[in-house]
């Protein structure tokens, strides 16, 4: 025959001909079910993947690798650890800031904000925010001006747009001849910037360096100095390194401890999914052991005749292995075509649901962002193919051992 008898009984039994048509319509829910839970599997995981990398990225885009601050929080020789940092090899960029919280009006509008003062000359070293201005100009923060940049978001929600004016309060009191005033003052809005992140492009906003100087009160001084790395994965062995090579007293964080839990949270949500989804294969897996029992009881006689004709207990359980494990080959060869094919075209196909709905599938005031990005992994298709594999086969065991029990003469016995 060319090919082991094993292997061609159990291709023939996969289909049933004249009678027992259930048993190849259970074979066929068995494999589709494999193939589901496959495809959900690889685009689940995909997809929180591409969520985990544009949530790096549009973080660290805003934030930074690694920072060096004061113990006190506010540091005055920032100049001498900016070129200690520059000094080392696996760093790119240096620039100092000034960070705090403050109060935004715009006639009867109120809004709350992170003020983030910088140098328009050295951000871009360290940050994306010169490449994410929809309206105006970045270089436009010019020291004595009181210019600003705001968010997309929170633009339209103020009303405001280039060139307008608009007051910040910050939480420190003026002492004048009617008592404690909190002290505010006028910006012009300079430009509109859109990151793509709700909590950026809502709550924060730009000023020069030596404006946010004066207005704080912190002189020649600066919050600290943050840090933009060759290798992003690495900032905390490079924080160590600088942490003691910086003399004097310094707190040196990197973004692995600053941004920890949303990374930790992502990295939870991944392994939870893949446990509840893994669940469809092991269902569908269940269905295989329905199938080849059903099989097996109907195949009685065959399995009989075979067994006189000389064949033994392990052939003939291989009999029933191979048609189980072709059910398991099929299904996950299925899912995994159609998991990537859906994983690859994920950011394709939610805007036609979305045009669908008439709705956003994820809220940008709710989720931190507003798009569903997608990252085909191979590691994870491979992962999920063997796991398939794995149950698909191991499901055939006790039927086919249930097969290879089978006493000729019983069988027999009313044929």
């Amino acid at each position: 025959m060319g090919i082991p008898y094993e292997l061609f009984a159990g291709l023939r039994y996969t289909r049933a001909k004249r009678r027992n048509h259930f048993i190849s319509f259970i074979s066929a829910a068995s494999m589709l079910g494999i193939a589901v839970g496959v495809t959900a599997l690889i685009t689940v995981l995909s997809v929180m993947n591409g969520f985990e990398r544009e949530l790096r990225v549009r973080i660290l885009g805003m934030a930074s690798h690694a920072t060096i601050s004061a113990v006190d929080g506010q540091l005055n020789d920032w100049a001498d650890a900016a070129t200690l940092a520059e000094a080392h090899p696996e760093v790119q960029g240096v620039a100092p800031y000034i960070e705090g919280e403050g109060m935004l009006r715009v006639r009867n509008e109120l809004s709350g904000t992170l003020l983030r003062g910088v140098l328009p000359a050295r951000e871009p070293r360290v940050s994306d925010i010169a490449d994410k201005i929809e309206s105006g100009r970045f270089d436009a923060l010019v020291p004595g001006e009181f210019k600003m940049l705001v968010g997309r978001e929170l633009a339209q929600a103020m009303g405001v747009g280039v060139g307008d004016s608009i007051d910040l309060m910050i939480p420190q009191a003026a002492v004048t001849p009617a008592g404690l005033l909190p002290r505010f003052r006028r910006f012009t809005v300079a430009g509109i910037f859109r990151v793509g992140m709700y909590e950026f492009d809502r709550g924060m906003v730009f000023v020069h360096l030596a404006d946010a100087q004066a207005l704080l009160r912190m002189g020649e001084g600066v919050t600290g100095v943050r840090l933009k790395l060759d290798d992003l994965f690495q900032a905390p062995r490079v924080s160590r390194e600088l942490a003691g090579e910086l003399p004097g007293v310094y707190y040196v964080s990197d973004w692995t401890r600053q941004h920890a839990n949303f990374f930790r949270a992502v990295a939870t949500e991944k392994m939870v999914m893949f446990i509840i989804l893994s669940l469809i294969v092991g269902v569908a897996a269940f269905n295989i052991v329905s199938t080849l029992v059903m099989v097996v009881q109907d195949k009685q006689s065959d399995i009989a005749i075979l067994r006189t004709l000389g064949a033994s207990p392990r052939s003939v359980m291989a009999i029933f292995m191979v048609q189980g494990a072709l059910i398991g080959v099929f299904g996950t060869l299925l899912g995994v075509a159609g998991g990537v094919g859906l994983a690859l075209n994920v950011e394709r196909i939610v805007p036609l649901l979305e045009m669908l709905m008439g709705q956003p599938v994820l809220s940008p005031d709710v989720y931190y962002i507003s798009d569903l990005p997608s990252e085909l992994k191979s590691t994870d298709v491979i992962r999920i193919g063997l796991l398939s594999l794995t149950l698909g086969l191991l499901s055939t065991l006790y039927p086919a051992w249930r097969a290879s029990r089978v006493q000729p003469a019983e069988a027999l016995r009313y044929e």
